[in-house]
């Protein structure tokens, strides 16, 4: 398992009671043994707004990063991710939204799989490599309106 992921999973599971987390970067890249900037890139690229999480830091010695998951209702949260995808999505962002949505429960494992399925780069091999960020992009977006009931 990669740090990136350990991290991830090691604050999920700091949320898991509350829907809330404290941390301090220093103390925790000492535990991971790795780098401050380490954890800047997990909770920049994995705890997002778009992903239904609030991150606020506060710098200084008694400095920390309280990070917030968002309670908002299914179709708040998907039409949410709608309006953060822009004109073109790569594989790998789209891999973090779908398992978003699934550690959300607004999608079952079988949605995930199918969506992973329907915007992998082998589903998408007969558009240029240049345009497939931009046809995914609208697959899932029409993906997620759907499953919202829009």
């Amino acid at each position: 398992m990669r740090l990136s992921d350990m991290l991830t999973e090691y604050i999920m599971e700091m949320l898991s009671d509350t829907g809330d987390a404290e941390i301090r970067r220093n103390e925790l890249a000492n535990h991971f043994g790795c780098v401050p900037s380490q954890i800047n890139y997990v909770l920049t690229s994995r705890f997002t707004p778009e992903q239904g999480y609030i991150v606020e830091s506060r710098r200084g010695g008694g400095g920390y990063i309280r990070i917030t998951r968002v309670n908002a209702d299914k179709s708040q949260t998907m039409m949410h991710i709608v309006n953060s995808v822009g004109d073109s999505l790569d594989r790998m962002s789209v891999e973090v939204m779908i398992k978003n949505l699934l550690g959300l429960n607004m999608i079952n494992e079988d949605t995930a799989r199918l969506l992973a399925a329907a915007l992998s780069d082998r589903a998408l091999a007969p558009v240029t490599p240049s345009g497939r960020d931009i046809v995914r992009a609208s697959i899932f977006k029409n993906m997620i309106l759907t499953l919202s009931g829009r």
